[in-house]
């Protein structure tokens, strides 16, 4: 079990390695501070486990959130932050994470919404927990080849499946511009826009850019 924790305090980190390493010492863990530095690092290292916080700097929230777990579908994702209002909550869980936890919280509580989700159930705090389910339904869901086929981007019969805000990304990436380019005609930040390309460059097998749109081109008609 590998264990990527991102948060842009030293301290809480350290703390938090220390807590999963006495519950179960076999599990490793690698950290970041920044959102691009969150992303490069997952997307390296693929972990089983994402423990981010919300206030990072060039984190986005839920659109950050969403990028990722549209990015890396098997990648467990929970929310650790200080933030503990009911809008904030069920915004995370409708970008999909699978656990929502407040640094307030006790060791034993953050644990409990670890293996809670890693033995694939959801996590919310205790006043949300009865509707989980509502923000669950909200979930982003991939947009299939004969969809972006009729939205006029690559298509084909063994087209891979992107999800509409990829498309959004890929288009531009083919238009020629840059990440803060495409950063700021989508209005979103420039971690985010990575975490999209990093998903496209996976579903089309390709190293660059370049690569990208050329293997893109490539699926046309």
């Amino acid at each position: 079990m590998h264990v990527h924790i991102a948060d842009d305090h030293g301290l809480l980190r350290q703390g938090l390695t220390e807590l999963l390493k006495n519950h179960d010492p076999s599990w490793t863990f690698s950290e970041s501070g920044t959102f691009d530095d969150t992303v490069a690092t997952i997307s390296a290292d693929m972990p089983d486990l994402l423990i981010i916080d919300l206030r990072m700097p060039g984190m986005q929230g839920q659109e950050s959130l969403r990028a990722i777990r549209e990015a890396l579908p098997e990648l467990k994702v929970v929310v650790l932050t200080g933030l503990d209002d009911k809008s904030t909550i069920l915004e995370c869980l409708a970008a999909g994470v699978h656990g929502y936890v407040t640094k307030s919280s006790a060791s034993e509580q953050i644990l409990t919404a670890i293996k809670t989700v890693l033995s694939g159930g959801v996590y919310a705090p205790a006043a949300l927990a009865s509707i989980h389910r509502a923000a669950e339904s909200e979930l982003p869901r991939p947009v299939s080849a004969s969809s972006i086929q009729a939205a006029g981007g690559p298509a084909s019969a063994a087209n891979p499946r992107f999800t509409a805000r990829q498309m959004d990304v890929l288009r531009l990436l083919a238009e020629g511009r840059s990440t803060k380019d495409i950063a700021r005609n989508l209005d979103m930040g420039v971690g985010t826009v990575k975490v999209h390309l990093s998903a496209i460059y996976r579903i089309l097998g390709a190293h660059n850019r370049m690569e990208a749109v050329v293997r893109a081109g490539a699926l046309k008609g």
